[in-house]
């Protein structure tokens, strides 16, 4: 090995055994371990529902080494097994999130009588369910489709977490601006080489299901990136549904009905 390629591999390895024995907030290493979010790693803490090799924790802000074991108590695992997720057909009109403009969120709609008939969960509705459920993920305000609220911070951080690679599709009505048909060219822009907010957008699968719907699947979600999109290329947006997430579709969900995520199911 030569002197130079000697020289980077001490580096590097040098690099790996000070990140190994870096300390880390005890709740983001449960975050990044997949146990729960670090909100909820937090009230698990201070709960004393966490050990670290044996010893319980219950100080927040407490470090940890990657190297050292973590493991919650039953308690905590009881807790999380009663978190819901909701899946719900979004109508045009409502915010995914908070209240804004005097337009209501979806929330709004989750309660017995619009569950959705042919939910196969065996859950029963409990208004205690509606507590800490937020949206995962974004639809705009004149979007419709399938909209996920998740008591589950493990699951939210699955959908929008900066590392995740879950695909949403949606089915886009469209008009060209131009006359003609939309250029060859510019499809081919729209699944990749596009430039949004200063940095290009990840690679999409975007092609026509009929002569004015196209077909977005993306691993991102900026806001109002689709619509932003099709201006670019000529494109006016005028219907947008969310069909799918990860392996998760609408299905036929009715419009402004809800179900449960089943156990059986996973994005």
């Amino acid at each position: 090995m030569s002197g130079r390629r000697r020289s980077l591999k001490l580096t590097f390895w040098k690099h790996y055994d000070f990140d190994m024995n870096e300390p880390l907030r005890l709740s983001k290493r449960m975050s990044e371990l997949g146990l729960c979010s670090r909100r909820e790693a937090d009230e698990w803490i201070e709960r004393g529902w966490v050990c670290v090799d044996g010893v319980v924790v219950a100080e927040l802000g407490s470090k940890v080494l990657p190297s050292q074991e973590i493991k919650v108590k039953r308690q905590a695992a009881a807790q999380q097994a009663r978190r819901v997720t909701i899946l719900i057909n979004k109508p045009m009109g409502y915010v995914s999130g908070q209240a804004e403009d005097g337009y209501e969120p979806a929330v709004v709609l989750i309660r017995p009588e619009n569950r959705w008939k042919l939910d196969a969960s065996v859950t029963d509705f409990h208004g205690s369910q509606l507590k800490s459920l937020v949206p995962a993920g974004r639809l705009d305000i004149d979007s419709i489709g399938l909209l996920v609220l998740t008591q589950d911070g493990r699951i939210a951080k699955q959908l929008v977490g900066e590392d995740s690679k879950i695909e949403k599709e949606y089915l886009v009505r469209v008009a060209h601006t131009k006359p003609g048909r939309l250029p060859d060219a510019m499809l081919k822009k729209l699944n990749h080489g596009l430039v949004m907010d200063g940095r290009q957008l990840k690679r999409a699968n975007v092609k026509w299901q009929n002569e004015d719907q196209l077909s977005f699947i993306l691993q991102e979600g900026r806001k109002r990136q689709i619509r932003r999109m099709c201006d670019m290329v000529g494109l006016k947006v005028l219907g947008l549904k969310r069909v799918r997430i990860g392996d998760v579709t609408l299905g036929d969900l009715p419009v402004g009905q809800w179900r449960y995520l089943c156990n059986d199911e996973q994005f």
